[in-house]
């Protein structure tokens, strides 16, 4: 494998087996393998774990206590945008008290691994159930978030028993980092869409020797499963999505206009309509900016922490179903677990390029055959009416509406969200 060119900070992570770092001290460049390494090396699954450089722990800290603050907005809500005292509040925190070693303890307890697939390395954990007959599920997370939104999922959904539930409704888990996002490599040509993620997460099953196996995913993930569903991967048994795409033709078209609702719409389609509407016109700035400048929106995310913070906590307190405050769903340590990850791996540009790489609207309709099934969530997005979710997903094995949870499902409700999985993949057991 060639020479890729890394920040120290982001390569520094990589502890694997085989594998060494050698600086390049005119380019700062590294090298991911040695000369010597042959192509069987670079594909193989190696260990890999986390260990953050506490330089870069003491930098961060110093940034954060050296932030330049804005003047406050000039309304009582967050209509503005993240409020000043909120931040500033959040931000003292995270310049004092916080401990990210506690969170990279956490995920060196996990099995985690690398390997490359399609000339990136990618990041994934991964946990096998004590049950021979688990099913093999890989989960994809979205933006803002990471693997780090889907660790409370792993010990219901590998051990269910030890939940409640039952021993046969196991399941083997693979969540694999984006690339881009967290540990996984950030690539350095375009191409990198849903659709080549999605063959890549194909590979990867295939690596780990599961011949068939189920998909599930929210935001991002939700794009990249439906991706997968459509790409015939003889593989795939059926995908769960959190996050539906269902938006009919005429209704897309009615609202990218900034025209009112179609008419004959139900309730619950009009409903639908009038959220999703509300959200592009009110919330949705963030993906046009990083769907079009992904790398001018992400000088200033990569230079100020607290610009970061500020970007990533506008959604978490839109996203969660927590009536605008994102500490209601979350902890303020799990909130900043995630908003560090962002930082020290520096990925604030790398994980925004998927959005110019998707340039389009992850809400409109699909066209899916193979078995699907989805949960709707009240604080996503939007709350797709299964009138709509049956003309996207053709062959819908499991629906339902659940009453607590927003788009970041599994982090905010993992029983709730590891229940809907256990129903929603069993006929295909």
């Amino acid at each position: 494998m060639p020479a890729v060119s890394l920040s120290p900070t982001r390569r520094s992570f990589l502890a694997t087996s085989g594998a060494l770092l050698a600086a390049s001290a005119a380019a700062n460049a590294l090298t991911l393998f040695p000369a010597q390494a042959t192509a069987a090396d670079a594909t193989s699954i190696r260990p890999f774990s986390v260990n953050v450089p506490e330089q870069d722990l003491v930098d961060l800290r110093t940034r954060v206590k050296a932030t330049r603050w804005p003047a406050k907005e000039t309304v009582a809500d967050q209509s503005q945008g993240v409020q000043l005292a909120k931040l500033q509040e959040l931000v003292r925190y995270w310049g004092t008290d916080y401990d990210w070693r506690k969170t990279e303890a956490k995920l060196n307890a996990l099995p985690m691994f690398v390997t490359e697939i399609d000339g990136l390395d990618i990041q994934f954990i991964h946990v096998r159930s004590k049950n021979p007959n688990a099913m093999p599920l890989i989960i994809t997370h979205g933006w803002p978030g990471s693997v780090l939104e889907l660790l409370k999922v792993i010990g219901p959904l590998t051990d269910p028993a030890a939940h409640g539930a039952s021993a046969d409704d196991a399941f083997d888990v693979v969540i694999p980092s984006m690339p881009g996002y967290g540990f996984s490599e950030q690539p350095t040509e375009s191409g990198w869409g849903p659709d080549r993620i999605g063959l890549a997460w194909d590979v990867l099953m295939r690596r780990l020797g599961y011949t068939h196996y189920v998909a599930q995913g929210g935001d991002w993930g939700s794009v990249i499963a439906d991706r997968m569903a459509r790409q015939n991967l003889s593989g795939l048994l059926g995908i769960h999505v959190n996050m539906p795409a269902t938006v009919p033709p005429e209704a897309a078209k009615a609202m990218s206009a900034g025209e009112p609702a179609p008419a004959g719409l139900t309730d619950d389609e009009k409903a639908a309509y009038d959220k999703l509407s509300a959200f592009f016109s009110k919330n949705g700035a963030y993906g046009a900016m990083m769907t079009t400048r992904p790398q001018t929106v992400g000088y200033g995310l990569t230079d100020s922490p607290a610009g970061l913070a500020a970007w990533m906590l506008d959604k978490f307190n839109e996203w969660t179903f927590s009536g605008g405050d994102a500490q209601k769903s979350l902890t303020k340590d799990e909130i900043l677990d995630d908003i560090t990850l962002y930082w020290l791996t520096n990925s604030a540009i790398s994980s925004a390029q998927l959005y110019w790489e998707n340039n389009a609207n992850n809400f409109n309709a699909v066209d899916i055959s193979i078995p699907a099934a989805v949960t709707i969530f009240p604080g996503e997005i939007y709350q797709a009416p299964r009138s709509w979710v049956e003309k996207s997903y053709h062959n819908l094995i499991y629906f339902n509406e659940v009453d607590k949870g927003g788009h970041f499902a599994a982090w905010e409700e993992p029983e709730l969200f590891s229940a809907e999985l256990r129903a929603a993949f069993r006929p295909l057991r």
